[in-house]
């Protein structure tokens, strides 16, 4: 499958990715505005600024009011999260040499959770949703266990590669099914996605328990995924860095535990599964509560989020690692969730067209 991310990133040319990023920026631009905001590199006539919002337009990207004189264009998403950049561009500067970001934590992004998915978009995935327990329970059983497996194996070797696990699918594969340990790598990376299986199997069982998420649940997961791997559990008592931003996460046991509070409490009054998946995944990442594992808490948690109101979980299996962190870091320095919620798009999908058929 093409990842949408990728669609976006290669079918516009340079200078729409500028238009986008001025009115993602700035908002209701007239294409005279827009003209004389793109840099000199960019610079085109009022018609070739046209057809380029023309193609902005059919592509959903941008959205236009009024008429004449008085045209103006706008994100389609007014979010103040879903503010879009063009990752080629952002990423080919060095972290110290990026300008205009965040450094530390936004204690106000859950005030801005609302209309993450546009009631449009709503309309579009409720017409290919799958219903999880009505598909588990339809299906053949030897074929559910069958895919249940496919599923875990494809999670624990992706999700652990994300964190720079060596494995191949084909070794997880061996090691999940037969118990053979690859030879040539670490122990700790066969603990990594035997602790990966165990906690899925651990969602899946007890997955209505995750309608509502407490503070303990998230430690037990946690707990779960870094067994055995010489990982301090609980809330982190000192500071941590993360490789590729200056982006530094709170650093105080108290102020990481009111900021984990106030994301719950908002996570459990958000009612799109989506749209929960996507915010504990970015803000579990964000906060960072833990010592290590906090990416891979991240994503389980929001598999048990999505299995808890009957939407498919995520594999990740064709997300390009590399993407996928560079997604995370952009919403640390400049807490824009594009292309995260791009990623989350794409597999789910993925998951519908994949398993469980």
């Amino acid at each position: 499958m093409i990842r949408l991310t990728h669609i976006i990133d290669t079918k516009l040319n340079p200078r729409q990715k500028q238009i986008l990023e001025l009115i993602n920026k700035s908002d209701n631009l007239s294409r005279l505005e827009i003209k004389e905001k793109l840099g000199r590199q960019f610079q085109a006539s009022i018609p070739t600024i046209a057809r380029d919002l023309a193609y902005l337009l059919k592509n959903k990207l941008v959205t236009v009011h009024g008429g004449g004189r008085t045209t103006n264009y706008s994100r389609t998403n007014p979010s103040p999260l879903l503010k879009y950049f063009d990752i080629d561009q952002y990423f080919s500067l060095d972290p110290d040499q990026r300008t205009d970001l965040r450094k530390s934590y936004n204690s106000t992004i859950c005030d801005h959770l609302d209309g993450l998915f546009i009631p449009s978009e709503q309309l579009e995935l409720y017409r290919i949703y799958k219903n999880f327990d009505t598909e588990s329970k339809t299906a053949n059983q030897d074929i559910y266990l069958r895919e249940v497996e496919r599923f875990v194996i494809e999670l624990s070797w992706k999700s652990s590669k994300i964190e720079g696990n060596t494995y191949s699918l084909l070794d997880t594969e061996t090691l999940i099914k037969q118990k053979i340990e690859a030879k040539g790598h670490p122990k700790d990376e066969a603990i990594m996605i035997l602790n990966h299986k165990n906690a899925f199997e651990t969602i899946l069982a007890n997955r209505k328990e995750y309608r509502n998420i407490s503070f303990s649940q998230i430690t037990q997961l946690h707990n779960l995924l870094i067994k055995d791997l010489n990982v301090t559990t609980g809330i982190r008592n000192q500071s941590v860095g993360i490789t590729g931003t200056t982006y530094r996460p709170l650093d105080n046991q108290w102020q990481i535990r009111e900021a984990m509070d106030k994301f719950i409490a908002n996570l459990n009054r958000v009612e799109y599964p989506l749209e929960k998946a996507m915010f504990t995944i970015a803000m579990i990442s964000y906060i960072q509560p833990f010592t290590d594992g906090n990416k891979r808490t991240a994503r389980m948690l929001a598999n048990a989020v999505l299995l808890a109101n009957n939407y498919f979980a995520l594999s990740y299996r064709s997300v390009d690692e590399t993407f996928y962190k560079k997604a995370l870091v952009l919403f640390y320095e400049q807490n824009s969730l594009y292309y995260l919620k791009q990623i989350i798009l794409d597999q789910y999908k993925f998951a519908l067209n994949t398993y469980f058929k």
